[in-house]
């Protein structure tokens, strides 16, 4: 059976965004190719960051034969610019792995070999990505430029806190975990929350 690792991440470093479903979506393709996921890497961390640990551990551990496949949910994923989707592609292929992007059905090594038209399509998905995301940056500063000239307040409102109804009701998970007997350590890392987040839920539980 072929060996294959998953890299999720989110550019979130706080608790609305989570890897979980990268890794459930990347798991199912796994089973029906026929792959066993051997390693999973999750990562909260910007795109434009160019010192990811879990990216480097993750590739490090690839370039050293512990599989053949890397499976991610999209190019974006492995970075914010072409550039560095490219670079991540080129050093892996060079070595056999072969990466699979859910979102554009592309694999980059097809038959034992890298594809030059896979790569090319890699490109130009690549380049509609960095043009997507440049054009909503735009529109962003656009709207809070009008906003703020029509006297609009910009940022979170201070001081508000969800309560303990509104926890349970967003952290479904955290309260199965918790009432399943799991410390709350083992609860934040299993359900990807913060621990100060599943302190909380423990917390309205008792309430």
């Amino acid at each position: 059976m072929m060996k294959a690792v998953i890299y999720a991440r989110v550019s979130s470093m706080g608790e609305r965004q989570s890897t979980e479903r990268q890794v459930a979506d990347l798991t199912r393709y796994a089973e029906s190719a026929g792959m066993e996921v051997v390693k999973v890497y999750t990562e909260k961390a910007s795109g434009a960051k160019a010192d990811r640990e879990q990216l480097a551990a993750c590739m490090e551990f690839l370039k050293g034969g512990g599989a053949q496949h890397l499976l991610v949910t999209e190019l974006s994923r492995l970075g914010r610019s072409l550039k560095r989707v490219l670079e991540v592609v080129d050093e892996l292929t060079s070595t056999g792995v072969n990466i699979y992007f859910m979102a554009q059905g592309l694999n980059t090594i097809v038959d034992g070999k890298p594809d030059a038209t896979v790569k090319a399509m890699v490109s130009m998905f690549g380049a509609f990505a960095e043009l997507e995301r440049s054009t909503i940056a735009d529109r962003l500063q656009s709207g809070r430029h009008v906003a703020m000239e029509n006297g609009v307040k910009m940022g979170r409102k201070v001081g508000y806190r969800l309560s303990g109804k509104e926890l349970l009701a967003k952290y479904p998970k955290v309260v199965r975990k918790l009432k399943d007997g799991f410390s709350i350590r083992e609860t934040a890392k299993v359900c990807d929350v913060s621990v100060t987040t599943v302190q909380k839920v423990k917390k309205a539980i008792k309430a």
